[in-house]
């Protein structure tokens, strides 16, 4: 029995030591923590149950059978993060440079399916060469495995994917599939066709970095929702994002103890808005102001910083936020601000999040680039994430909110329970100054004339009270009341429950 046993722990320790001490030593050298030091990092202590650990590849060709290691370049599993289920994957890049095989494709499959069987979170830490060439199409086949099931669990289980090492050619499809992609900054990049196959094709010169690292995925394409200095940071900021989440689709998020008394008051709130309709002010204030213990994680904070989205609690409950931020294009909206508030919204809305939703906004960005890229097609698409939406749905006017884009902000017409309005917002079709040019054409050579006009069309609609007298704000609050109304809003709308119609699924203008 005795040798049987030791034995046991002789296989264990080989798998755990993955592609060897030479190779760890190199992942070290780089930065970069190993797929087991990652794990350890992620969950709870103590907490990781490891299946498949002695996995090797079939494969035969090319020399691969003189080339196996336990595991497979995967460490699959479950464990805790502060005490609450989760299934993970971590690619080993010690083990064949991490690359995906049928076997290790296999491991993960079998990791997502049971996450969706027991209603829990994937998150997968990818640091993989990509498909393994020596097994050619199996590899393949393997990778399309695993996208066919991120599509089968997204919106039924929040999917995570943290980057932290190469991500190239079919092996970016998974992550991009995934509900939320963070990066390791100088050491992670993602791209279908890799510097080299670039110069090949298109005689440009790029390197890795700039062609898929962290800096152009966070703030260029918006591939990735954020990006950390070093692996520890990256994992333990999963940690805080993922005690904001639920488990699954038909649970509620977690509800923390608090300690920040919601009828709080913020008189400083009342000066916020500057005098001038033309000076910016940063709506982050806002936003921690009207947070638990100003608690706010932001998502893809790089990108489009004209609209704010991310996570923070009221009454310890997890609300999404979507903000305009009017100290960048004016809070204008945008193609690029249009899709990232659109995914967030959507996002929120399948895992029963409630949405508060703060607007300061004068309008759509004008330009030929904008109509040229499809500002309309991707304005459509925010309007239908917030129209589709039957979570309880909060929303603040503080400032500007003019044209199409206050209906497209989660106005009381498409949706929203509860729209408040602070005495400084305006509710028009466009500014004072527009309008009178337009409705008083004729006599724009006299300029007295015209300011007395722009005067009496501020003085009648630059205000939030013709929209409260038509029911479309159904209160005009106190700055300072903001968190206590907020607070209370969200409380009354706990018992939210909308009925829908049958459909296969919605045609969302993609």
């Amino acid at each position: 029995m005795r040798a049987v046993l030791d034995q046991l722990e002789s296989r264990r320790a080989e798998a755990r030591l993955g592609g060897g001490q030479k190779r760890i030593a190199g992942q070290h050298a780089k930065g970069k923590l190993t797929a087991r030091e990652r794990l350890d990092v992620l969950l709870d202590e103590g907490s990781f149950e490891e299946y498949d650990m002695y996995v090797t590849h079939r494969a035969t060709e090319f020399g691969m059978a003189e080339q196996k290691v336990a595991g497979d370049g995967v460490v699959t599993g479950w464990g805790t993060i502060n005490g609450r289920l989760v299934y993970v994957f971590s690619q080993d890049f010690t083990v064949l440079g991490g690359s995906l095989s049928e076997t290790h494709a296999q491991k993960i499959c079998k990791i997502m399916d049971m996450a969706v069987r027991n209603g829990a979170p994937v998150i997968g830490l990818n640091d993989s060469g990509g498909a393994r060439i020596q097994e050619g199409v199996s590899s393949l086949a393997g990778y399309a495995d695993v996208f066919k099931r991120n599509v089968g669990a997204s919106g039924v289980i929040p999917q995570i994917s943290v980057i932290m090492g190469p991500c190239a050619g079919g092996a970016v499809y998974s992550p991009a599939m995934t509900d939320f992609i963070f990066m390791v900054r100088d050491s992670s990049y993602m791209f279908v066709t890799g510097p080299d196959v670039v110069k090949t094709v298109t005689n440009e010169i790029v390197t890795a970095e700039e062609l898929g690292g962290a800096r152009t995925h966070t703030q260029k394409s918006s591939v990735a929702d954020g990006a950390f200095d070093n692996d520890v940071e990256a994992l333990e900021q999963i940690r805080t994002l993922f005690d904001f989440l639920p488990l699954n689709n038909r649970e509620k998020p977690p509800v923390r103890p608090f300690h920040d008394d919601p009828s709080r008051l913020e008189m400083r709130l009342d000066t916020l808005i500057p005098d001038s309709a033309a000076r910016p002010y940063d709506m982050k204030e806002l936003i921690l102001a009207i947070a638990d213990e100003s608690d706010f994680f932001e998502i893809q904070a790089a990108f489009a910083k004209n609209i704010i989205t991310g996570f923070m609690r009221i009454e310890g409950q997890t609300v999404g936020v979507v903000a305009n931020q009017p100290i960048v294009l004016a809070g204008c909206l945008d193609i690029d601000s249009a899709r990232k508030a659109a995914r967030f919204v959507r996002f929120c809305d399948a895992f029963s999040i409630p949405i508060m939703t703060l607007v300061d906004v004068p309008g759509f960005l004008p330009g030929t680039s904008q109509e040229f890229g499809g500002v309309i097609k991707h304005g459509a698409k925010l309007l239908f994430a917030y129209s589709q939406a039957t979570v309880p749905m909060v929303t603040l006017i503080t400032r500007k909110a003019y044209g199409g884009a206050y209906d497209v902000m989660a106005s009381k017409h498409i949706g929203a329970d509860v729209n408040y309005a602070w005495p400084t917002a305006e509710i028009a079709v466009m500014g004072a100054k527009g309008a009178t040019e337009i409705l008083y054409r004729s006599e724009l050579g006299d300029k007295e004339k015209i300011a007395q006009r722009t005067r009496d069309y501020e003085e009648r609609f630059a205000n939030p009270f013709v929209a409260a007298e038509r029911g479309f704000i159904d209160e005009v609050i106190m700055p300072h009341s903001s968190r206590k109304r907020i607070a209370r809003a969200f409380a009354a709308l706990r018992g939210k429950s909308v009925d829908t119609r049958w459909k296969k699924h919605d045609t969302i203008p993609l």
